[in-house]
């Protein structure tokens, strides 16, 4: 109950009118740390909302990201995720298994703002950095 609570007041502070379906997408993607695509949070959502509308989960993505609740996260086989963690971080992906993970690393992010503030790119103003590391993940360590 304490998430949905969460959920409402992101929505509310979004200036989103709060609404079952929302509620619901939100609540998936924060409980699916996977970055799930637009169809598995359709799949996700399905088993509890009956006659859910793919459309509406698609809907419902682009309002969140254009909100900034939620970021799209692109993989290397050209597959759109959705993160719901909007925190600076990035991510871990291994295009074997097609699995992301979240990296959160507060001294790669200073190194990095230093550099760029340091470095600056003619015609380019930097105002978010975020990686994707590419690599395979140990089989001993479990999602």
């Amino acid at each position: 109950m304490k998430l949905v609570q969460e959920i409402i007041q992101k929505l509310n502070k979004a200036g989103l009118k709060i609404t079952h379906q929302r509620v619901a997408v939100m609540q998936t993607l924060m409980r699916l740390k996977s970055h799930p695509t637009a169809d598995e949070l359709f799949t996700e959502v399905s088993k509890t909302i009956h006659g859910l509308s793919p459309t509406t989960i698609y809907n419902t993505l682009d309002t969140f990201v254009e909100k900034g609740l939620v970021r799209r996260v692109k993989t290397d086989a050209d597959v759109m995720r959705y993160d719901a963690i909007t925190e600076q971080h990035h991510h871990l992906y291994c295009a074997v298994s097609d699995r992301m993970e979240d990296y959160f690393d507060p001294e790669l992010d200073q190194m990095l703002t230093d550099y760029f503030k340091r470095k600056q790119i003619e015609g380019f103003r930097v105002n978010d950095i975020r990686l994707q590391l590419m690599g395979d993940f140990d089989e001993k360590k479990q999602q």
